[in-house]
């Protein structure tokens, strides 16, 4: 693990996949201080097994998915990020870094408190904002 600022953090517990987790970390840091984000969070990179296993105990949903989003609602601990990178493999349209940075922004707008499923759409525009803004698309 290699920390690219004191408060946001990248691991990666899968094998499967080569990731670079630099460029996710120095994205992270750059779409943080865009955000204003000064709360420690982290993102974990997992494989679809253990991605499986969280989206069956907090989702109801036995199958893997590519990102879950665990929001402590704490003042100095934002939260936690949950990739799958075999998910992310799986559905990439080009690089799997982009991807990966894709699903990381979705999953901090979550933990900042953006939910799509009840916000009329707030989430969405923000997102397709900040991909362009980041050269996502």
């Amino acid at each position: 693990m290699r920390k690219s600022s004191s408060h946001i953090h990248v691991f990666n517990r899968q094998k499967k996949v080569l990731v670079e987790t630099r460029r996710l970390e120095e994205f992270l840091v750059r779409l943080a201080h865009r955000l204003g984000v000064t709360a420690e969070f982290s993102t974990v990179l997992v494989s679809d097994r253990g991605i499986r296993h969280y989206n069956r105990r907090y989702r109801g949903v036995p199958e893997p998915t590519d990102v879950l989003a665990f929001p402590m609602g704490e003042e100095s601990y934002l939260g936690d990020i949950l990739i799958s990178v075999e998910t992310a493999d799986r559905q990439r349209r080009g690089v799997l870094q982009t991807e990966l940075k894709v699903l990381a922004l979705h999953g901090l707008l979550h933990l900042m408190g953006y939910d799509h499923d009840v916000d009329s759409g707030e989430m969405e525009s923000m997102e397709v904002q900040l991909r362009r803004e980041f050269q996502l698309l």
